[in-house]
């Protein structure tokens, strides 16, 4: 087995093997020479290479968010760092563990005017659990750092910085193992249930009539089914989940903002809740968001190992359990009681279910109408990634299979990567993976295509409406140049020499019989990549959605 000659790499390797980190995605460079040559030459090590470091970020991010263990990704020296940032942030938000494992210049290099050198130390101190600055020669030190970035992006499921210091010569091989570092176990999660607090706040519970959930991003199977079951037959139990949430029961309601868009104050009033309970990630709609700052809970919980954001400014208890565990230990402690908050709002969802069959069955070619033709036809038992904007709003509009596992960037919300994201998570699973994108996010990280990962199953639908759809449908739309340049950015480009570049399998439509011949074709085919490009008219997405909410009423 080869090894890099280097005393410092070796460390760094050999750490991250015995802590069993497998998946490595590397850009190239030669101040991280050193590293590349001894993962690549580790057959324990799974290795990628994704040429743009931006890409490489959220490459990394959805391998790590199907497998829910740390990647690491390898850099060389400078600005390179730096375009990892936006997948370091989302990391960090959505609770997903990401190792940065820079290489740089010997420190006396840095700020003397010597090329590809800027200060890297600490460079993401805003949105890191944990900053590992080495030294050049290994020591003990610097196996504790190495030790402490690893088990911090486990233990804290975010993202972490080791910023590694090289001198040339750098290519250099040997294949003798001149180190033997040491590993330090990391802590362990309190997961530990406080009956006794349990009781206290059980009293609360069994005195709540109005009980409302509300459930963000989560992986599937979060709960067990007894505990489903148990809440899903509490009369005094209302519960909303995200399309991200993947939870789903017949009592619950997924699409939020179809409920409560067209609500008076009254109603707003009536559904106000005593108790309102949260888990899961980052959430989606404005609109819960909103109602809840306006008509806050006596009380509210949220529910999540690691951290708790006060959202609607009422956040009363952090409990640092698993959803599963906490429900499990708690539930027993609770009883029935006499409500009927979930009837009155099931039968009004029942009723906005039925106007909003009727309205899609009626509406012209557009981006809701294609979102609600798209969805019912993605193949069951397979995973759906969204990317941001419109593209996961409209997505939240529309029922979907329970057996679909649903993801999006949703940690800082941005455009930046969902292709990459996508991609990655496509190579972290065995499932079928279609991805559902706007053209602007899809235009932004065209880069994410270049690489040689892409399974043949996977299949991108992308929604081209010549521009941002998403500041159609925010207030402030005005039909000026200014609008149309700046915040919109209207276009007239398309996807398909992108596709045939990248070797991908290329179809499009632009009405309504022509999608769904494309996608039965896209379906079908799982030889090749396939590219779905879908054009909706620019002008009239908005006054569909907006008479949508309108027609609820």
């Amino acid at each position: 087995m080869l090894y890099p000659k280097i005393a410092l790499a070796q460390s760094i390797i050999e750490i991250l093997r015995h802590k069993k980190i497998r998946n490595i995605v590397i850009s190239p460079g030669s101040r991280n020479a050193p590293l590349t040559i001894g993962f690549v030459n580790n057959s324990y090590f799974t290795c990628y290479s994704i040429a743009d470091e931006r890409c490489a970020g959220f490459f990394a991010l959805g391998i790590a968010q199907q497998k829910q263990e740390p990647v690491v990704l390898v850099c060389t020296s400078g600005s390179a760092l730096l375009n990892y940032y936006p997948a370091f942030s989302e990391a960090f938000y959505s609770q997903i563990p990401l190792i940065v494992l820079s290489a740089d210049r010997p420190l006396d290099k840095v700020d003397i005017g010597d090329g590809q050198t800027i200060r890297q130390q600490n460079v993401f101190s805003n949105h890191s659990h944990f900053n590992a600055n080495l030294t050049e020669n290994p020591s003990e030190e610097n196996d504790l750092l190495i030790n402490k970035a690893i088990n911090k992006a486990l233990l804290l499921k975010g993202p972490t910085h080791i910023n590694a210091p090289f001198e040339e010569p750098l290519y250099q091989t040997t294949d003798v193992l001149t180190v033997h570092p040491k590993v330090f176990d990391g802590e362990k999660p309190n997961l530990k249930i406080n009956r006794p607090n349990f009781e206290k706040h059980a009293a609360i519970w069994n005195t709540s009539a109005r009980k409302l959930f509300l459930i963000g991003v989560n992986q599937m199977h979060v709960l067990d089914e007894a505990v489903l079951e148990k809440i899903a037959s509490d009369p005094s139990i209302v519960v909303l989940t995200e399309t991200t949430s993947n939870v789903h029961h017949k009592n619950f309601i997924n699409t939020i903002d179809t409920l409560i868009t067209p609500f008076t104050s009254q109603d707003f009033q009536n559904f106000q809740p005593d108790l309102l309970i949260t888990f899961g990630g980052m959430l989606v709609s404005k609109r819960i968001k909103a109602f809840l700052r306006s008509y806050q809970p006596k009380h509210h919980w949220h529910i999540d190992p690691l951290r708790a954001y006060d959202t609607f400014g009422c956040l009363t208890q952090h409990f640092t359990n698993s959803p599963n565990d906490f429900f499990t230990n708690f539930l027993p402690l609770t009883n029935f009681i006499s409500s009927d908050y979930y009837h009155k709002i099931a039968q009004i969802n029942k009723n906005r279910i039925k106007k909003s069959t009727t309205y899609l069955s009626k509406i012209r070619f557009s981006d809701l109408q294609v979102f609600n033709t798209i969805i019912p036809r993605l193949n069951k038992n397979s995973q759906l990634q969204i990317s941001n904007s419109s593209a996961i709003r409209y997505a939240q509009l529309i029922e979907i299979d329970p057996s679909i596992e649903v993801f999006s960037n949703r940690g800082t919300s941005g455009i930046d990567g969902s292709t990459s994201t996508a991609i990655g998570a496509a190579v972290g699973n065995a499932k079928q993976t279609t991805f559902i994108t706007g053209d602007i996010g899809f235009l932004y990280d065209s880069n994410a295509l270049w690489n040689n990962y892409i399974p043949t199953n996977f299949k991108i639908i992308l929604i081209n409406n010549g521009g941002g759809g998403i500041f159609r449908i925010l207030p402030g739309h005005d039909e000026t140049p200014i609008f149309n340049t700046f915040f919109e950015t209207s276009h007239c480009l398309t996807a398909e020499h992108l596709a045939k570049m990248y070797r991908l399998n290329y179809m499009s439509a632009s009405n309504e019989i022509d999608l769904n011949i494309a996608l039965d074709a896209l379906f079908k085919n799982d030889e090749q990549p396939g590219l779905l490009e879908i054009f909706t008219p620019t002008h009239c997405n908005d006054s569909v959605l907006l008479n949508y909410f309108k027609f609820l009423q």
